[in-house]
């Protein structure tokens, strides 16, 4: 069996941690691609883009590796939020998501260049907040918290006292479906006879 190496080619600390969670060894090499801004009509395949540029980014200068690229959006209504600027703008995303349903879509790709190998998935969890009182939500913003986030929150920090409920993959809010992930990535390894270094 060929080995790869697996390089995760983001700079979130949240994903590496998720990787490590469940066991993985890998090296972590960001991509430093600009993100076009959305301009369409479907989440799901903007962040599917997203996360395949950013493996591709990176597999053109490990062309032997299994590179992950991923990327994690924030969607409500017909509106796309990125991650806050300044304090006003993370205080208008958090108060555009008080009291409503929105939906997190992570999108990871997969792709090993010298096998031909480029794969792409999503995910989507719906996530409902509580009203949120102003208090809470400068208080949020004064940790500095909201701003390496897409929509200005983290839910595995103080703002998951913001979340009501969600429907599906909580470690997707976080950055990366795990079950998902796991499932995805070892039926490659199978399919490929890859082993990871």
């Amino acid at each position: 069996m060929p080995e790869s190496q697996l390089i995760l080619a983001s700079a979130s600390p949240r994903r590496k941690h998720l990787l490590e969670q469940i066991g993985y060894s890998f090296k972590v090499i960001p991509s430093h691609m600009d993100e076009p801004p959305y301009a369409g009509h479907d989440p799901a395949l903007y962040a599917s883009n997203l996360a395949t540029l950013k493996a591709t980014e990176t597999s053109h200068k490990y062309p032997d590796a299994l590179v992950v690229g991923a990327d994690t959006i924030v969607v409500i209504g017909e509106e796309v939020l990125g991650k806050p600027e300044d304090d006003a703008s993370a205080y208008k995303m958090l108060s555009q998501l008080s009291g409503r349903n929105h939906q997190v879509i992570t999108a990871y790709s997969f792709q090993l260049k010298t096998r031909r190998i480029n794969q792409v998935h999503h995910v989507l969890t719906q996530v409902h907040f509580k009203q949120l009182h102003q208090e809470e939500i400068n208080y949020y913003i004064e940790s500095r918290a909201p701003f390496d986030k897409a929509g200005a929150y983290g839910i595995q920090d103080y703002s998951s006292v913001f979340v009501d409920r969600i429907e599906g993959c909580f470690y997707n809010v976080v950055g990366l479906p795990l079950s998902d992930f796991n499932e995805n990535l070892n039926h490659l390894l199978s399919h490929h006879a890859i082993t990871l270094k």
